[in-house]
């Protein structure tokens, strides 16, 4: 069986073609033309024969979170909510040499992200949302597997970097512990910025990445916009407003807000830190990150992965 920490780090795109295979021929899709649109903590396959998207995790133990994004989907569905559909008829998910793989229909032919005011509207009307007790959703951890993570930096990363990172979490995590919300606790999508928010074939937005639908502070759905327009320059001025004014709420102007943009950033270096050794890419942007939290730099120049 293989553990968690080597599965992570030794998901190639060779190997997550190999589970492909596998997985189309037990669902009855065909695996002709597949295109890899990501390698990331999913492998994410776009079907063009089948209009399907189809999602490998990278973690050999995320099998739980992807029964529970079909689930969530399900309910979505019945909801009428804007998300994206699991492919009928096709057992969800397969498990293939030990990773959970799920099929999904085709939002369109080509990615279109949606605006950060699209993603505004999707979640106004997500955290109305009033889930059913059935869908067994988890209470949100943001610390959830950041310490299984710095372990498993040993010996891939520089030890004085290791240490930062050590130290920088611990403060985090006692900061975050004192933090006053005040936005409602409820249904969160867990990892909401325009990246998972696409628009469909009729133009309407709709949210993709369902695996960290959950219970939580509805302040960590704001996060990422934030911090993509404040720090990382990503989003422009005209479209943080606008998600400000649609959403209804600014993060901005709250003061647990910087110790929710460290933990963010944290987490983004640190699944980084895991690509080092099999992807040189990976290893500069984790150096320029690195250095940039050490050094309390611009963080204008990261790259998205």
């Amino acid at each position: 069986m293989t553990s968690g920490a080597e599965g992570r780090s030794g998901f190639t795109a060779d190997v997550a073609g190999a589970v492909l295979e596998r997985a189309c021929r037990t669902a009855g899709l065909s695996p002709a033309n597949a295109q890899l649109l990501r390698l990331g903590s999913n492998a994410v396959y776009r079907l063009p024969d089948s209009a399907a998207i189809v999602r490998i995790a990278r973690d050999p133990e995320a099998s739980e979170e992807s029964r529970r994004a079909v689930r969530v989907a399900r309910w979505l569905e019945a909801e009428g909510f804007p998300a994206t559909r699991v492919v009928a008829g096709v057992e969800q998910p397969l498990v293939v040499d030990g990773r959970a793989v799920t099929f999904w229909m085709s939002a369109q032919d080509r990615d279109e992200y949606a605006g950060p005011a699209e993603l505004a509207d999707l979640l106004r009307q997500l955290h109305w949302l009033e889930e059913p007790a059935s869908l067994g959703l988890p209470y949100y951890d943001p610390f959830d597997g950041v310490w299984e993570f710095l372990r498993d930096l040993r010996g891939s990363v520089a030890d004085d970097d290791l240490a930062f990172l050590e130290e920088r979490t611990g403060r985090i995590q006692k900061e975050y512990d004192r933090l006053d919300w005040v936005l409602d606790f409820g249904l969160i999508h867990g990892d909401a910025n325009v990246g998972n928010a696409l628009r469909g074939r009729d133009g309407k937005a709709l949210l993709i990445d369902l695996d960290d639908f959950s219970l939580g502070q509805r302040e960590w759905d704001l996060v990422l916009t934030a911090l993509f327009y404040e720090r990382l320059g990503w989003h422009t001025r005209a479209e943080y407003e606008s998600f400000v004014y649609r959403y209804g709420f600014d993060l901005l102007n709250w003061p647990g807000y910087p110790v929710l943009a460290d933990l963010r950033e944290l987490k983004m270096t640190l699944w980084l830190g895991h690509q080092v050794a099999s992807d040189e890419k990976a290893a500069v942007e984790f150096t320029r990150r690195v250095r940039a939290i050490r050094t309390g730099g611009s963080r204008k120049d990261w790259q998205p992965f």
